[in-house]
Order: C-alpha cells, then sequence, then structure tokens
C-alpha cells in the first residue's frame, strides 16, 4: 500500500466561538476536536501526521507537539488562506513521496470511514480526489463542477458562483487527496487572490489544465458538518452521543432512557450492563457485564466490575476501581480507592486514597481523610472490616482484616485484625438536667 500522510489544518481564528479556548481545543465527546482529527489520521494508517497552527494560538501548536511531536507541527504566520496554510507544512513532509491528505481540526464527526475512499480513489489512478457531499442546504459551500464523463473541473466558491452554479448540490468538504509531490506542486501554482488569500480549491483547476485525472467521492454531510460557534460545537456533540448510545445499545447494553445518558469518546460498557437515567460518563470509564450503573451518577476514569451496582447519585473520580459485586450507593464519592469484591459503601461516604478490602462494609457518613494541605496519604480498610457510620479514618491508617470501628470515631492509628476501635469522648447523663434548664429559663 503506497504510504499516506495527513495535513489537518488548524489555524483558523475560532472567533465565533467567543471563547478564550481555541476552537479546535474544544470538546466532543471529552476528547478535542483536533485530537479527533489526529485519531482519524492515526486509523487511516497515515505515517507522517503534520498539524498546521496559527501563530495566534500557541494553545494549539503544544497541544499537537505533546501529542506528536514538535518535529510535526507546522506555523502558519501570516495567515494567507487554505492554500497557504497546506503549504506551511511541506518542510515537515520534506522526502515524503506517498499520498497526502488534507482534513480539517473542526470537523470532529468525520472519521477514517468517512476519508477511506478518498485512498482508495488514489489507488484506482486517480491524480487529485477531493471529498464531496451534497447538503439539505447548500447555499454557503463551494460547489463542486464536474463534466459528463464525471471528472471534476473546478471547484466555486459560492461567493463567486453565478446563478447556474449556484444550482449545483455536490458540494465540497474541503477535504482532498494526491500524491506530496504533485500537491506541492500545484499549490506553487496558486495564485493570490485581490483579497491576499491563497486558496486550496484552486489546485483543481491548475491540475486539470495539466490534463490530469481529478475526480470526487462523496460521503454524507453529517460527517464533513464543522465546528464554528457553541451552537454548532453542541449539535456535533448530539450527533456523537446518539452514535455512541445506539452503538451501546447495539451491543446489548440496558439503556431505559438512552437520550437522558451522556457518554464519551473512549466509554466501554460490556453487553449486559444496565445504565438508568441520566448518567454521565466522562473520560476513561470501563463497566463491565452485570453491573448496574444507577440513576444520576457521575463516573470519570473509574473500573465498575461485574455484578457491582454504583449509585444512585454517586460520583467515581479516577482510580475507582469497584470490585465484582461490590455497592456504592447514592451521594458516595470514591476517588483513587480499589473497592473490593462484595464490598458496600451504600450511603453518604467520601473515599478518597486506598483501598476497601473484599467483603467490608463502609458505614454512612464515613470520611478518609486523605488530605492535609500538602500531601495525600492512604487508608486501607482489611477484608470483611466493618466501620461505624460517622467514622474519620484520618490518613495514613490501616484497619486490619474483619476489625471493627465503633460508630462517630475518630481513628487516627492503625487498628489491628479482629480487634475493636473506639476513638469518642465517653457519654455523660445527667438526669432531670433538661427540666431544671427549662424551668429557669421560663422563670426568667
Amino acid at each position: 500500500m503506497t504510504a499516506r500522510a495527513a495535513v489537518i489544518l488548524a489555524a483558523g481564528q475560532g472567533t465565533r466561538m467567543r471563547s478564550k479556548t481555541p476552537k479546535v481545543l474544544h470538546r466532543v465527546g471529552g476528547r478535542t476536536l483536533l485530537d479527533r482529527a489526529i485519531d482519524a489520521a492515526e486509523s487511516l494508517g497515515c505515517e507522517r501526521i503534520v498539524v498546521v497552527a496559527g501563530a495566534h494560538s500557541p494553545e494549539v501548536a503544544r497541544h499537537a507537539a505533546a501529542r506528536l511531536g514538535a518535529e510535526s507541527v507546522a506555523i502558519q504566520d501570516p495567515p494567507l488562506g487554505t492554500g497557504h496554510a497546506v503549504r506551511a507544512a511541506e518542510a515537515a513532509l520534506a522526502g515524503f513521496t506517498g499520498d497526502v491528505v488534507v482534513t480539517y481540526a473542526d470537523t470532529p464527526l468525520l472519521d477514517s470511514k468517512g476519508v477511506e475512499p478518498v485512498f482508495a480513489a488514489r489507488r484506482g489512478g486517480v491524480d487529485l480526489v477531493v471529498l464531496g457531499f451534497e447538503p439539505a442546504d447548500p447555499r454557503a459551500y463551494g460547489r463542486l463542477v464536474v463534466d459528463p464523463h464525471g471528472g471534476l473541473l473546478r471547484i466555486v466558491e459560492a461567493a463567486d458562483a453565478d446563478h447556474a452554479v449556484l444550482q449545483i448540490k455536490r458540494c465540497n468538504s474541503g477535504v482532498l487527496a494526491a500524491p506530496a509531490p504533485l500537491l506541492f506542486n500545484l499549490l506553487a501554482a496558486v495564485t493570490q487572490t485581490a483579497k491576499g488569500e491563497f486558496y486550496l480549491t484552486d489546485v483543481v483547476a491548475i491540475a486539470r489544465s495539466r490534463q490530469m485525472n481529478v475526480r470526487v467521492v462523496y460521503t454524507d454531510e453529517v460527517r464533513v458538518q464543522g465546528v464554528n460557534s457553541q451552537a454548532e460545537l453542541a449539535e456535533a456533540e448530539a450527533v456523537f452521543q446518539r452514535r455512541q448510545r445506539k452503538r451501546f445499545l447495539d451491543g446489548g447494553v440496558g439503556m431505559p432512557a438512552p437520550e437522558t445518558v451522556m457518554l464519551s469518546w473512549d466509554t466501554k460498557i460490556a453487553a449486559g450492563a444496565v445504565v438508568e437515567p441520566y448518567v454521565v460518563f466522562a473520560p476513561g470509564v470501563t463497566v463491565e457485564t452485570g453491573a448496574v450503573v444507577r440513576a444520576f451518577s457521575h463516573l470519570e476514569g473509574a473500573t465498575v466490575r461485574e455484578g457491582a451496582i454504583v449509585g444512585p447519585y454517586a460520583r467515581l473520580r479516577p482510580g475507582a476501581d469497584i470490585g465484582q459485586g461490590a455497592h456504592i450507593g447514592n451521594f458516595v464519592e470514591v476517588k483513587n480507592v480499589e473497592v473490593g469484591a462484595g464490598a458496600k459503601a451504600n450511603h453518604l461516604s467520601y473515599l478518597g486514597d486506598g483501598s476497601v478490602g473484599p467483603g467490608a462494609n463502609i458505614g454512612a457518613g464515613t470520611v478518609f481523610c486523605n488530605y492535609d494541605g500538602f500531601t495525600k496519604a492512604k487508608t486501607h480498610v482489611g477484608a470483611g472490616a466493618f466501620i461505624g457510620s460517622d467514622t474519620a479514618l484520618v490518613a495514613p491508617v490501616t484497619v486490619g482484616d474483619g476489625a471493627y470501628v465503633g460508630s462517630g470515631s475518630v481513628i487516627t492509628e492503625d487498628v489491628g485484625a479482629d480487634a475493636l476501635a473506639l476513638a469518642r469522648g465517653r457519654q455523660v447523663e445527667k438526669p432531670g438536667w433538661a427540666a431544671a434548664f427549662r424551668a429557669r429559663n421560663k422563670s426568667k
């Protein structure tokens, strides 16, 4: 197979987002738009990926460099159009002679399946391939003018199109592919517009003037849906969520009200699991078969093992690992704690940094006091231990296997296996005190 590369254009200003966050660092499904574009390029088998960032967005360049390396980032400065942006990647692709595809960091729904037909056409002998689509409302898009044999003659921007061209339904997605030497040779021939820009689309007419084979392959409109505003970002998120929910439902996951469940790009839920309404999966969550995630729970960076029950109204933070058949109940927060098989924390508790052994019981109101303002220490509760309600376990501390801790205790020292620990003031009762108190105050 011919070697592949991708040039991802990420230099747009994104002013319509009205946000200090660069447009391509906004997220769909918990994943930045830029990372989604890189994911697609990697899925296509691109051995070289170059992200073209603008000088106005150093955050974008840093983000791309952190993932791909600084040598895979090109800076467009000043911004002089899409053709100029692609030429900015030429040095980073020096010596590469395979096929290069140009994509955009603000089309988060364009996956490898949507782009693969472009490479298929290249294998069929087409010199320059453009990805087109037929939108429901084509008015703002550049039109694809084809000849009677299906060859692409030119791309006409909507603003420059006459009435006849505006009747064309076939539109340009912006994505195209060609051998890298050919693409940069064509770009070198693109002339500057009256506005001072170099249009990538001009390479089509130049290639045709050289008697080259230029064709269009088509994808559906949703795949090339761009994001230029918060409203369009929300629309892309909605499409992503519908796709994810369908994928899990088709795979055997129970979701009585799927439209209320929010999923992330890397969520993993096994067949036979059940997700109740209004659950949010932030990135990094795995749910095994037979597990139940009850309503209004929030999970991030967590694992829920087979047959476990989480919620309702539970919060699992990064590092939470809920063991087989364990229960994490209402208003319980777990962070960086491995909860053993069959253990239970059913009510109103915070478990942060440490472990809970198999079969242990954590009473209502238990707090792992893990942070002293500078460092975080760990709390370990042994197998079969019983922690009474309203207990504070001040880390670092270990409660041994089978031990009991009396309700209302503040535990600051280790508790031995099978021991009983009590750490509270002794109860004092003064008979008749309350009646005398009331009498005194009424007389006053």
